[in-house]
């Protein structure tokens, strides 16, 4: 493992970060955001806003929460929901008992407040619920119904998934997208900050959590690693209980050393990782610029050099492995996510951007075709995935430079269209759906400047959107199945954004301290903390090792 030996171990990471206490028992260190400083914004409902983990997933909640692992939702705040006959109302019947954590009873009209607050503030809807919704209301305090414009039947999830906020404390907020909410008021299991300073945070339980004897840990403390390699060495050492790390090498430098305890799982569901090109710039409105760029990348070592093997290349589907059963075999085989440079430079011909003197490829203005590559700094897979997807390009005769930035500069620039290139991950949810309508529908394109849930190539596809919108209305797994197949086949004729690899869902555990952690062996959530909601249920089952 490359590990740079100056790094200091965790017991001096926490001195330095004025920890004033040492380790109690039940506290479950955490790592999952590399941060070289932790921002007090516990906003659930911004994404924008970089709001600390578990915030989504942890403080707050929804109402009920599909379990990828399993392939099933599981009731949460809601126990459970109906359509009607002709599925244009959805009512979800709520949970008795639920209190915020102030004491005071979570009721539907908490739900109802939170729809509203989104259509108030269109930077809150993300999912853009409001595009099918015509009404929320509370038939009872504990029925809530939702009145959609169309049949929409992915619009579901959505609304299952939305967090929930209360409206005694939210009415009262001015600018609801600017709230840091420093002090939440939740109903999940985690929502006291008990401690939070520069270097380090702390979450304790919430008093008046509605499972009976949850959570078992008594709070979750994070320790802000600036980069991978920092926050690997406190995994490896032992001192992080749970982690969504990328790791080098990890069955020899965390496994093995205690493979009693130390355990990973990175199944192949964790997103699909491209490389996006800003469509709104010339020549990357092209698809044949697209798909050269595309076939100039040796896939095999990119996987073998920026991801150690943990993954394979993707293929024209871009689906990962969670989507298995929906992959259409045929589309998979087309040439423009396999290596072929001879390929590639002659798509390079044929768009009218020809090699000077230099061996640099010209636009059609005469300038050199130059472009910048953003990564997150820190974040070392993708910063030598980075590497390589530009020695790659060079070959083209373009010229690539990689450029690193801190998460919540790279991800801004993102979310508003502010880049040439970017390296990234895609949405996902039960059924192909919303990866596909995140890629390709013209309802999700934003202006440059403003910022994009996703769709942050910028790009739609009016026959891929008629195929989308049919699967909407689509009742028989059959009928869903043969449309996802067609979009699969739009999605590869276009080539939107260039799909590298499926993300391995990272997700390392150490049961010395804690038990109850998802395992390939019991998948009942993904081990990966980044997986929200899954992290819910995890939080939820772990339970401090008994002496």
């Amino acid at each position: 493992m490359r590990f740079a030996r100056a790094l200091l171990p965790l017991a001096l990471l926490v001195a330095c970060s004025s920890e004033p206490r040492p380790r109690p028992p039940g506290v479950l260190f955490v790592s999952v955001e590399q941060q070289s400083a932790w921002v007090r914004n516990f906003n659930p409902l911004f994404a924008g806003a970089g709001a600390r983990w578990p915030t989504r997933a942890g403080v707050y909640e929804c109402m009920e929460i599909f379990s990828s692992a399993q392939g099933r939702w599981v009731p949460w705040l809601a126990t459970g929901h109906a359509w009607s006959e002709d599925q244009l109302t959805l009512r979800f019947h709520l949970r008795d008992g639920v209190r915020w954590s102030d004491g005071k009873p979570f009721t539907a009209d908490d739900v109802v407040f939170t729809f509203h607050l989104l259509k108030q503030h269109a930077a809150l809807d993300a999912g853009g619920v409001w595009r099918f919704l015509t009404d929320v209301k509370a038939e009872t305090q504990g029925t809530v119904a939702f009145t959609f414009s169309r049949v929409y039947l992915p619009g579901f999830s959505d609304l299952a998934h939305q967090i929930i906020v209360p409206q005694h404390v939210w009415k009262d907020i001015a600018d609801p997208v600017t709230f840091t909410n420093p002090e939440p008021v939740a109903t999940g299991p985690f929502t006291q900050v008990t401690l939070f300073r520069n270097q380090v945070y702390e979450l304790g339980r919430n008093p008046h959590y509605w499972q009976p004897g949850k959570p078992a840990v008594s709070a979750l403390r994070f320790l802000a690693f600036p980069t991978n390699d920092q926050a690997n060495m406190a995994l490896v050492e032992g001192e992080v209980d749970w982690a969504g790390n990328f790791v080098p090498a990890v069955d020899r430098t965390f496994v093995s050393r205690d493979p009693a305890h130390h355990a990973r799982w990175f199944p192949l569901y964790g997103s699909t990782v491209f490389l996006y090109p800003n469509t709104t710039r010339p020549p990357l409105d092209d698809v044949r610029v697209r798909k050269a760029l595309s076939m100039a990348l040796d896939r095999d070592r990119l996987v073998e050099v920026a991801m150690y093997g943990y993954t394979r290349p993707a293929d024209a589907t871009a689906l990962n492995d969670a989507y298995t059963g929906w992959k259409d075999a045929d589309v998979a085989k087309d040439a423009w996510t396999r290596y072929d440079l001879d390929a590639a430079n002659k798509l390079l011909d044929e768009a009218g951007l020809t090699r000077g003197a230099d061996g640099l490829r010209r636009l059609k203005d005469g300038q050199p075709f130059t472009m910048d590559l953003e990564v997150v700094s820190g974040w070392s897979d993708w910063v030598r995935a980075g590497q390589v997807v530009g020695r790659d390009l060079r070959k083209l005769g373009i010229g690539v430079t990689l450029k690193t930035y801190e998460f919540g500069t790279w991800f801004t620039r993102l979310q508003k269209g502010e880049f040439q290139l970017a390296i990234s991950w895609s949405l996902d949810g039960p059924t192909p759906y919303n990866f596909y309508k995140w890629l390709l529908s013209p309802r999700t394109v934003r202006p440059v400047g403003e910022v994009a849930a996703a769709n942050w190539h910028r790009m739609g596809d009016a026959q891929a959107d008629e195929l989308l919108m049919r699967f909407e209305r689509a009742g028989t797994p059959e009928e869903q199945h043969a449309l996802m197949s067609q979009v699969q086949r739009r999605f590869s004729a276009v080539a939107p954004a260039i799909p590298l690899f499926p993300n391995p869902s990272w997700g390392e555990s150490n049961s010395s301290r804690f038990t109850g952690f998802p395992t390939e062996q019991n998948p009942y959530a993904r081990l990966a903390p980044h997986a929200e909601p899954d992290s819910l249920l995890v939080l939820t089952e772990l339970s401090p090792r008994e002496r």
